[in-house]
């Protein structure tokens, strides 16, 4: 009887010993489940991503959303931010600061959202910087631009004036020469910039022979090229930005004003405007940023790989496309680390991160939340690229008041040019 029952308890026992060593197995199972349904469960983070998908400025910064996305996209790829998937949310800024600020705010009330990245012109960022403020949000500002502001819920990854302008104004002194003749857009940056030019200029014995601004939009340039061609510049210095350069450069063309005799300097011609630029209308002349898609490192040639694999090999990358993508990534990096999405503490953060970006090491600066970026001068050549012609040897210090310039003498003159346009950051657009 005994040796019938034996069978019996061996199985029993078996079975038991079995169930002993599957409950670990089965626990450790559950619970990596019972995770990814947290997980699965959790609520996106929404990021807003506003920039001008229509209008004069969209040739420029609807590429910027794309750079933008990318990060997004290589953020969520490894498995999201603290356990959960960043949700972007574009609004279109419609190159009109007035529906800038109104979208930013619809973003934030409205939407939720934990940070924006966006604006391209001053004027839309002077006009989401009260809204940005009053909701004690963060806004991560990709581009190159005037200097005299720094705020508390702004981080620029952009050029500071020390970083773009000045450098090129002193490279040009020694290599096209003292003769300038300064064209821009009509609104807060161009005005701001050529303000400080023609200080630097006095500076260096530098001449100023002719000075125009035509409203953003504008197609009319054909009068410009006279008066350039009358005026005789050794260089004509650029600040048109969106879609008229497009017109500019083809007035100059049909002028015969060539980058031989008279090379043009730009501080917002990039890549992306390039490939809608004819060649024989924009070879030889300059442009100034941190960043070219030509540069040759390992970082960069990763970073345009990336790049054109998500959005296709014709693509072309440009300086505010690559700021845009390192402020996404400085984010994430700060939010990682402290553990939290909230504003105020990311901005703390922020001031001990550096990062190893496609144009090299940046750093935010400790006193005035833009970043520390090298400088380069870049040649026109085919294929809508640029051949550096000249580098910083290192990163600069971001220096939100250039040449000694006092704030009351910036303040002064900025609130002059909000006056002349009617308590606005631009002239009116040009008339359909």
């Amino acid at each position: 009887m005994l040796n019938n029952a034996m069978p019996l308890l061996q199985r029993a026992g078996l079975k038991q010993t079995y169930k002993y060593l599957l409950l670990p197995v089965m626990g450790c199972a559950l619970l990596l489940l019972l995770t990814a349904c947290q997980n699965a469960d959790k609520e996106p983070i929404k990021i807003g991503i506003l920039h001008s998908l229509t209008g004069t400025m969209a040739i420029s910064e609807k590429p910027v959303v794309d750079a933008t996305l990318l990060a997004i996209e290589e953020i969520n790829a490894k498995g999201g931010l603290l356990g959960r998937q960043l949700k972007p949310i574009i609004a279109d800024g419609k190159s009109d600061p007035a529906t800038f600020a109104s979208e930013a705010r619809r973003l934030i009330k409205d939407e939720q959202v934990a940070v924006t990245f966006g604006c391209w012109t001053s004027a839309s960022r002077k006009t989401v910087k009260p809204v940005i403020e009053q909701y004690d949000s963060l806004l991560f500002y990709p581009l190159q631009y005037e200097g005299f502001e720094q705020s508390p819920h702004i981080i620029y990854t952009g050029n500071t004036p020390n970083q773009q302008i000045i450098p090129a104004i002193s490279w040009s002194n020694k290599h096209l020469g003292k003769r300038l003749f300064l064209i821009g857009s009509d609104y807060i940056f161009p005005r701001v910039a050529n303000w400080i030019i023609k200080k630097q200029a006095s500076i260096l014995d530098m001449e100023i022979v002719g000075e125009i601004y035509q409203p953003l939009g504008s197609s009319d340039f054909d009068s410009v090229a006279r008066e350039i061609i009358s005026a005789k510049p050794d260089v004509v210095i650029n600040t048109i930005n969106g879609d008229s350069n497009i017109s500019f450069f083809k007035a100059l063309f049909e002028a015969d004003i060539t980058s031989s005799d008279m090379p043009v300097l730009s501080f917002s011609i990039s890549e992306n405007e390039l490939a809608v630029i004819p060649e024989d209308h924009s070879r030889g002349h300059y442009a100034a940023w941190s960043y070219f898609q030509s540069i040759d490192s390992h970082g960069n040639r990763e970073f345009v790989r990336a790049f054109k694999t998500h959005f296709g090999k014709q693509r072309l990358i440009s300086d505010p496309m690559e700021a845009a993508y390192i402020g996404v990534h400085l984010w994430a990096k700060a939010a990682q680390l402290i553990n939290s999405i909230d504003a105020k503490s990311i901005i703390f953060r922020l001031k001990t991160i550096t990062m190893e970006a496609p144009q090299g090491i940046v750093a935010i600066d400790l006193n005035n939340h833009h970043l520390w970026k090298q400088a380069r001068i870049g040649k026109i050549v085919a294929q809508h690229q640029f051949e550096t012609v000249w580098q910083s040897e290192s990163s600069i210090q971001p220096m939100t008041h250039p040449l000694g310039i006092l704030q009351d003498d910036a303040e002064h003159y900025i609130n002059s040019l909000f006056d002349l346009w009617g308590q606005q950051w631009s002239a009116r657009p040009q008339e359909e």
